[in-house]
C-alpha cells in the first residue's frame, strides 16, 4: 500500500464485507478485464477516459504496474512525459457479472467485480516501451504480438506509454444477492432472482485483404474459445 497522506482513501463508505486488498484478488480481476477508466484533472475539470491495458513489471522497484498507450499528443501522455513526479490518477476497473432483480426499485442491483486504485501515472522510458507494449497486446490477446511483426523505432517513438502503479489498490466484489429481501413488500408470486452475465466473442471477420479468411491465426481462435467456454 502507498502511505502517501495526500492520496485518497480505499476504505468504503458501506460494504466493507466486499472490499479486498489482496493482490491475488485484485490480480484476478484485473487479468479478466480488458478495459480501464483513467481519471485525471485537465484544467481544473475531472477527464475520464476509456483505455484497453496490459500488466507489466518493468524492474523499477515498483513491482507490476497497469500499462497504457496512446498519441504523443494526448494531454495526460504529455503532462506524464513532462512530470518527473507523474501525473495523480484514478482507476476503475469493472466487471458486470449478473443483474439482481428485487420486488422494489431499492433491491434492483448488480453482481460484480471491480478495481479501484490511485497513483501517479509516469511515462515509460523509450527503451522500455517495446517491453511494455508486448505486455499491453499479450493482456488483451495473449500470443498476437508473436504474430505479427514488431513495431519500428519510428511507431514507438510515437507511440507514448503511461505506467500506473498498483500499490494503492483495492477490489470490491457482490456476488451474494439472490433478489429476495425480506420485508420489500412485495408478493412472492412476482419473480425475483439473478440474471447472469458474461462476455461472448462473436465469429471473427476477416480483412478484406486476407488471402485467406478462413485461416484464422492461433491467438484468434484460441481467444475465441477461451472467452465462449469461460
Amino acid at each position: 500500500m502507498d502511505d502517501n497522506p495526500d492520496i485518497p482513501s480505499l476504505t468504503p463508505s458501506r460494504h466493507s464485507e466486499r472490499q479486498s486488498q489482496d493482490p491475488r484478488t485484485i490480480r484476478a480481476i484485473l487479468s479478466e478485464a480488458m478495459i480501464a477508466h483513467i481519471g485525471f484533472v485537465r484544467s481544473g475539470w475531472p477527464v475520464v477516459l476509456p483505455f484497453h491495458f496490459g500488466l507489466a513489471d518493468l524492474h523499477d522497484g515498483l513491482g507490476e504496474q497497469m500499462i497504457i498507450h496512446g498519441s504523443t499528443g494526448g494531454h495526460a501522455f504529455q503532462e506524464a512525459a513532462a512530470r518527473p513526479e507523474g501525473v495523480p490518477v484514478s482507476v476503475c476497473v469493472s466487471l458486470n457479472d449478473g443483474l439482481v432483480l428485487g420486488r422494489s426499485l431499492y433491491d434492483i442491483g448488480a453482481h460484480y467485480r471491480s478495481v479501484v486504485a490511485y497513483g501517479h501515472a509516469h511515462a515509460v522510458p523509450e527503451d522500455l516501451r517495446g517491453v511494455a507494449l508486448d505486455a499491453l497486446v499479450d493482456h488483451v490477446i495473449p500470443g498476437r504480438r508473436k504474430e505479427v511483426r514488431p513495431p519500428s523505432r519510428k511507431e514507438i517513438a510515437s507511440t507514448a506509454v503511461i505506467a500506473i502503479p498498483l500499490t494503492h489498490a483495492s477490489a470490491k466484489i457482490a456476488d451474494e444477492s439472490t433478489g429476495d429481501t425480506p420485508g420489500d413488500g412485495q408478493s412472492r408470486e412476482l419473480w425475483a432472482g439473478v440474471i447472469p452475465l458474461r462476455l461472448r466473442a462473436r465469429t471473427p471477420v476477416a480483412s478484406p485483404e486476407s488471402m485467406d479468411p478462413e485461416d484464422l491465426p492461433r491467438s484468434v481462435w484460441h481467444f475465441v474459445d477461451a472467452l465462449n467456454d469461460h
